[in-house]
C-alpha cells in the first residue's frame, strides 16, 4: 500500500510523539497495538504514514532533518523511540504571524521559541513546497492563539488541493465561511482542536453524560489543568485563550443535561509549571444533586504525558482523512471531526461520534473492496458494481 504523505506545521512535542509512534509500531502486529484506538483503518497501519514536509520558525529546528528535529529543544516530551533513521526531509522555515507571542521572550532558550533568523515564506512558496513532495494532508500543530498563523496555513491548503486537519483551538472546519470553502474545492478538513486519546476534556464529558443518563443534575463544575511545555508558557498570555476556553467549555456543555450558567462552569489551563514538562496534570471537580435532591460531588487528578495522548488521536485523523481522498469526498468529515476533535462543526455524544467515525471507516472498506473487485473483470464495460460504488462515494456524507 502507497504512503499516507503529509506535511506538519510546527515540529513540536505533539509531531515529537506522532513521529516517534509512526517508527514504533513499525513491525509490530495487532497483538502488540499497545496505545492504538485502530490499528488499520482503510488497510492503512501506522507506519504508512509519511512526513513528507515540516515548517517551524525555531532555529534548533530549521535546517535539521525532521528525525532530528523533533529532539530538539524546547521539546520535553517522552523519547519512547530514540534511534530514528534519518529521512531526508528536512525542516522549512515558517511564517511567523501571530505564531510567537511576545511574553516567551523573557524565558530562558530551553524553555521558550528561539526564532530562527530566515527568510519567511510567502504563500505562493509554501503551496509550491506542498506540490512539490507531494503532500496530501496537512496537519496544523501551531500554538494556541495563532489565528493569523493558521488561516495563513489553511489558505495554503486550499490553492494546494490538500486535506487540512486543524488540531488547534482556531476555528476553521467548525467556521462556516471556512467550512463551505473547503466543501466547494471538495477537499476534506477535520477540525477543530484535537481531543486527547484519554485526557481532561473527554473524561469531563464522559462524566458530564453519565450524570445525565443516571439523572444526576449537575450544578457546578471546573477543570484546572497545569503543564510545563511550551503550549503551557504560551497560554501564560491569557489573551491568547478565547477560542481555547471556548472550545474546552463547549465540548463539556455541549453533553450536559442543561447548559450551566458561566458562573458555574470554569475549564481552561491554570499555570504553567516547568518542571511537569509535557506532563500534564488535570484537578477536576463536579458538583450535583441526586436522588431526593441530596448533593455529592466528584474530585479527580489525572496525570497524562500530554503530547503522545494527542499522537493517539491524530494517528487515526490522518488516516481517515486519506479515505476521504480515496474516496473523493470533501468538506467536512463530520463523523471524524466530532469524534477526534473538542470543537468540531456539529456536537455529537462520544458514543454516537465514535459510530458516525467506524461506520464512516467501514463504508471506505466496502468501497475499496468493490473496486478491488473490479480489477479482476476486464470486458471494458462499466459493471452493476461500478455503479454501486459510485453512489456510495457520492452519498458519503449519509454514511457517517
Amino acid at each position: 500500500m502507497s504512503k499516507i504523505k503529509i506535511a506538519i506545521i510546527g515540529v513540536g512535542n505533539c509531531t515529537s510523539s506522532l513521529i516517534q509512534g509512526i517508527h514504533y509500531y513499525l513491525n509490530k502486529g495487532p497483538e502488540d497495538s499497545i496505545g492504538l484506538m485502530h490499528w488499520e483503518i482503510g488497510g492503512y497501519r501506522p507506519w504508512d504514514i509519511e512526513a513528507v514536509a515540516a515548517f517551524d520558525i525555531d532555529k534548533r529546528k530549521v535546517g535539521k532533518d525532521i528525525n532530528t528535529a523533533i529532539f530538539a529543544e524546547p521539546n520535553c516530551t517522552t523519547v519512547f523511540c530514540p534511534d530514528l533513521p534519518k529521512s531526508g526531509v528536512i525542516v522549512r522555515m515558517g511564517r511567523i504571524l501571530d505564531g510567537f507571542s511576545d511574553h516567551m521572550k523573557e524565558y530562558d532558550d530551553k524553555r521558550t521559541f528561539a526564532l530562527a533568523d530566515e527568510p519567511e515564506p510567502t504563500k505562493e512558496g509554501v503551496v509550491q513546497a506542498l506540490k512539490e513532495t507531494g503532500v496530501e494532508i496537512l496537519m496544523n500543530f501551531l500554538p494556541v492563539g495563532s489565528e493569523d498563523a493558521v488561516r495563513f496555513y489553511a489558505e495554503c491548503a486550499l490553492e494546494a488541493g490538500v486535506a487540512f486537519i486543524n488540531n488547534m483551538p482556531v476555528f476553521i472546519a467548525s467556521d462556516p465561511e471556512w467550512a463551505r470553502r473547503f466543501e466547494e474545492k471538495n477537499i476534506p478538513i477535520i477540525g477543530d482542536d484535537i481531543k486527547a486519546q484519554l485526557g481532561a476534556t473527554i473524561t469531563h464529558r464522559t462524566l458530564t453524560d453519565l450524570f445525565k443518563k443516571r439523572g444526576v443534575k449537575l450544578e457546578r463544575t471546573y477543570q484546572l489543568n497545569t503543564g510545563g511545555n511550551t503550549d503551557f508558557l504560551n497560554m501564560l498570555n491569557r489573551s491568547r485563550l478565547a477560542s481555547k476556553k471556548k472550545s474546552k467549555t463547549e465540548a463539556v456543555q455541549s453533553v450536559a443535561a442543561n447548559r450551566l450558567d458561566d458562573e458555574n462552569i470554569h475549564i481552561g489551563p491554570s499555570d504553567y509549571v516547568p518542571w511537569q514538562n509535557d506532563n500534564k496534570i488535570c484537578f477536576l471537580r463536579m458538583e450535583g444533586k441526586l436522588f431526593g435532591g441530596v448533593p455529592m460531588n466528584i474530585e479527580l487528578r489525572l496525570s497524562v504525558e500530554d503530547s503522545p495522548n494527542s499522537a493517539g488521536v491524530a494517528i487515526d485523523s490522518i488516516r481517515c482523512a486519506k479515505l476521504a481522498l480515496n474516496r473523493g469526498e470533501g468538506g467536512i468529515l463530520h463523523g471524524p471531526s466530532a469524534y477526534f476533535c473538542k470543537h468540531p462543526p456539529q456536537q455529537y455524544a462520544d458514543d454516537e461520534a465514535y459510530n458516525m467515525t467506524e461506520t464512516f471507516i467501514k463504508s471506505s472498506e466496502r468501497i475499496c473492496q468493490k473496486l478491488s473487485d473490479l480489477k479482476l473483470g476486464g470486458n471494458g464495460q462499466k459493471p452493476a458494481v461500478m455503479i454501486e460504488v459510485e453512489q456510495s462515494t457520492s452519498s458519503s456524507k449519509t454514511l457517517e
